[in-house]
């Protein structure tokens, strides 16, 4: 029996937040699901370019960090309406047991569906979570700007 959160997490609704969060190019791609990943900025407010602040859910507010947010989304390749609207209900259902336990705070998410999400067992569908968050903060540290990386090359070919 799945167990009662107390607190949802926010969600991503507009597309500029799903398109924020693919440009950070940060992803992790398993059988049943294609996680991406992106920290907020501090000064962003719930993602709103228009100088309002985002909606605030369980007493805190978007843009301040302190929560994480997940955006769900199936396109036409995973099948029909009926089979899209079963696989995000699944990515749904999936996120409310594992992201409250293993997502990091200031962090936007983007739980993409597969093929094999709607037939694929609901606890392989965890570990593929599971595994896919891991991986996504594992190589959080490890990643350096595509800036940084071209700054190195310039300064390698300077002034011999």
């Amino acid at each position: 029996m799945r167990e009662r959160i107390e607190q949802c997490p926010s969600r991503l609704t507009r597309r500029p937040e799903y398109l924020r969060v693919a440009r950070g190019r940060r992803k992790a791609v398993t059988p049943g699901i294609v996680v991406q990943a992106r920290a907020r900025d501090t000064g962003q407010q719930g993602g709103r370019q228009d100088g309002q602040q985002g909606s605030q859910q369980g007493g805190q507010q978007d843009g301040d960090g302190k929560v994480f947010r997940v955006g769900f989304t199936a396109s036409r390749k995973v099948g029909n309406a009926v089979a899209r609207n079963r696989a995000r209900r699944r990515l749904k259902a999936v996120a409310s047991d594992v992201m409250q336990h293993l997502a990091k705070t200031g962090t936007d998410y983007v739980l993409i569906a597969r093929g094999a999400t709607v037939e694929r067992a609901y606890d392989d569908l965890l570990g593929d979570l599971r595994s896919a968050l891991r991986r996504l903060h594992k190589s959080q540290g490890l990643r350096e700007s595509r800036g940084s990386r071209e700054e190195k090359r310039d300064e390698g070919s300077g002034d011999d």
